[in-house]
C-alpha cells in the first residue's frame, strides 16, 4: 500500500510540474504551427483552433488579452482546446484581440523556448452554424465513393446527408439551398433510377428534368430566393488527361445551355438566347433579390482541339419572378480577355461579385493558376483579393448569409486535395487572412485522404433522415 501511495504521489507531482513548465529561452520569431492561425480574424461562434507543432515533445499555449492570461493549455505535440473554455473566451472577448504565446520543448530546446506571441482577432460577426459539402476522392475515377455531408462550425460534429452507397454507387452531386435553408435544398443522384432530388418543406421528391420538355438533365443549379424556381446549366462534359502538363486533368463542355425549372407548375422554361450551339452558358447564379441572373458564357469552339481558346465572361440579365421571363438586355459584367471566369456568386447585400479566374476553360479545380477575384457591382471596380490566393488552386466559394464570411476550396496545402478555408470581409470591403477549417485533430487535414468540395453555408442542421432520401432516390 505504501508503495502504491508513493507511486501515485510521484505521478501527481510529475503531472503538476509538467503542466506548469516555464521555457528557459525567449525567441524572437513566431512559432511554426499547423494550421497557420497567426493573425487571422475569426467568427464569434467558430470551433476551437486546435493546432500542432511538428517535432515537439511538449507544447504550452497561453491565451491572453491585454497581457492578462485567460487560460493555458498543454500537450505533447498538439493543443486540444476544451470546447466550453473556448466558447467562454469567445463570448467574453467579442470584438477584441487575443494573443497566443507558444512555448515548445524538443531536441533543439530541451529546456524550452517561448516564441513571440501572435494575435487572433475575434470579430463581432457570427458565421452560419453549418456547412454542407461533398467529400470525394481527389481523382476522376472514384465517383462511386462520395458523400454529401454537413458539419457544425461551432464544434466538430459531422453527419452524412446522402451517400453514393445509398445510390447504388452512383454519383451524388451539385447540392443547392434555397436561402440557406436546411429544409429546402436539392441534389442530383446520377444513376438509374436516380434523378434530381428536391427537398421542400423537408419533404423529398424526385424530378426527371429531361422528361419535362427540355430533353436535358440539369447540371449546375442555383435556387431562386423566392423558392419558385431553380436555374440549371445543362452540360455535356468530357475529360482529357495529360502526363507533362502541371494541370493533369482537363474538364470541358462540348455543349452547355441554361434551363429554368418552375417548381410550382413542374415545368421547364427555356430561352433561345441561352440554348444553342453558338455559345456555351454555365454556372448560373441569382442576385440575392432574385431580380437578375448571372452566368458564365463563351463562344463555342472545336473541342478539345481549341480548348485553350475558351474564355468565359460573366453576363447578367433581368428576371421577372412573376412569370419566369428574362429581360431583353444582356449585360457583360466581366469580360474574359485573356482569362476565364467560373462560379459567379453575389454577396447577400448585392455589393460584390466573387468568382474564380483561370487561364482558360470551365473547370478551375484542375488549374493551379486559378485564383479568387472580386469586383464591386457599383461600377465594376476590382477588389483586392490577393490575401485569399496562393500558388495553387483556389476554386469553389460561397458567401455566408450575413455577407461577412466566405468559404472556399483550395489545394494550397499539398497540390492534391481540396480543403476549406474561411475568410472575413469587413464593412470596408477588405478581406482578412484565410484560415483552414478547424478540425478536432489538426493532423486530420493531412491524414484524411479525401477532397472537400462545393461548400455551402446553411442556417441550421439538416434534419431529413438518410432513410427518407434513400427511399426517394431508389423509388
Amino acid at each position: 500500500m505504501k508503495q502504491l501511495l508513493l507511486s501515485l504521489l510521484t505521478f501527481f507531482l510529475y503531472i503538476g510540474c509538467t503542466e506548469n513548465r516555464v521555457a528557459s529561452k525567449l525567441g524572437n520569431t513566431h512559432p511554426d504551427i499547423f494550421p497557420d492561425y497567426k493573425g487571422i480574424s475569426i467568427p464569434i461562434n467558430i470551433a476551437p483552433l486546435n493546432f500542432t507543432v511538428r517535432n515537439s515533445s511538449h507544447i504550452k499555449a497561453v491565451f491572453s488579452n491585454n497581457n492578462q492570461p485567460l487560460f493555458s493549455i498543454e500537450g505533447k505535440n498538439k493543443i486540444d482546446i476544451p470546447l466550453k473554455k473556448w466558447q467562454h473566451m469567445l463570448s467574453d472577448n467579442t470584438g477584441k484581440q487575443i494573443d497566443i504565446s507558444i512555448s515548445v520543448w524538443n531536441e533543439s530546446y530541451p529546456e524550452g523556448i517561448q516564441y513571440k506571441s501572435f494575435p487572433v482577432y475575434i470579430t463581432t460577426d457570427s458565421i452560419d452554424p453549418y456547412i454542407a459539402y461533398r467529400l470525394i476522392e481527389p481523382g476522376y475515377e472514384s465517383w462511386h465513393e462520395m458523400d454529401i455531408r454537413q458539419r457544425a462550425l461551432n464544434c466538430f460534429k459531422e453527419d452524412i446527408i446522402i451517400s453514393s452507397n445509398m445510390n447504388e454507387k452512383g454519383c451524388v452531386n451539385c447540392h443547392s439551398f434555397c436561402n440557406y435553408s436546411p429544409t429546402e435544398f436539392m441534389f442530383h443522384a446520377r444513376t438509374s433510377p436516380g434523378g434530381t432530388i428536391i427537398i421542400k418543406n423537408n419533404q423529398p421528391t424526385k424530378v426527371q428534368l429531361s422528361q419535362l420538355g427540355s430533353s436535358k438533365e440539369g447540371t449546375y443549379p442555383h435556387w431562386h430566393p423566392s423558392g419558385k424556381y431553380i436555374i440549371f446549366s445543362t452540360n455535356t462534359t468530357r475529360q482529357s488527361f495529360y502526363s507533362r502538363n502541371p494541370n493533369l486533368i482537363e474538364v470541358y463542355d462540348l455543349e452547355s445551355d441554361l434551363v429554368l425549372y418552375d417548381l410550382v407548375h413542374n415545368t421547364v422554361i427555356t430561352d433561345p438566347r441561352f440554348n444553342g450551339p453558338a455559345s456555351f452558358e454555365t454556372f448560373p447564379a441569382w442576385a440575392p433579390d432574385g431580380k437578375r441572373l448571372y452566368y458564365c458564357t463563351a463562344p463555342a469552339r472545336q473541342l478539345p482541339k481549341r480548348l485553350k481558346e475558351i474564355k468565359y465572361s460573366i453576363c447578367s440579365v433581368s428576371f421577372n419572378p412573376d412569370n419566369g421571363s428574362f429581360g431583353e438586355t444582356i449585360d457583360t459584367i466581366y469580360t474574359a480577355h485573356n482569362k476565364s471566369a467560373s462560379f459567379p456568386r453575389i454577396s447577400p447585400d448585392n455589393q460584390y461579385l466573387l468568382f474564380t479566374e483561370s487561364d482558360y476553360a470551365t473547370f478551375p479545380i484542375w488549374h493551379k493558376e486559378a485564383d479568387l477575384k472580386m469586383i464591386s457591382l457599383q461600377g465594376s471596380a476590382p477588389v483586392d483579393t490577393d490575401i485569399l490566393n496562393s500558388t495553387d488552386v483556389e476554386s469553389y466559394h460561397s458567401w455566408s448569409s450575413n455577407g461577412r464570411w466566405i468559404i472556399f476550396s483550395s489545394r494550397r496545402l499539398d497540390g492534391l486535395y481540396t480543403r476549406f478555408f474561411i475568410a472575413h470581409l469587413n464593412k470596408n470591403g477588405k478581406f482578412s487572412k484565410p484560415f483552414l477549417l478547424p478540425q478536432k485533430d489538426p493532423d486530420e487535414n493531412n491524414l484524411r485522404m479525401k477532397s472537400f468540395n462545393i461548400p455551402e453555408f446553411i442556417k441550421d442542421k439538416i434534419t431529413i433522415t438518410r432513410s427518407q432520401l434513400d427511399h426517394t432516390v431508389t423509388d
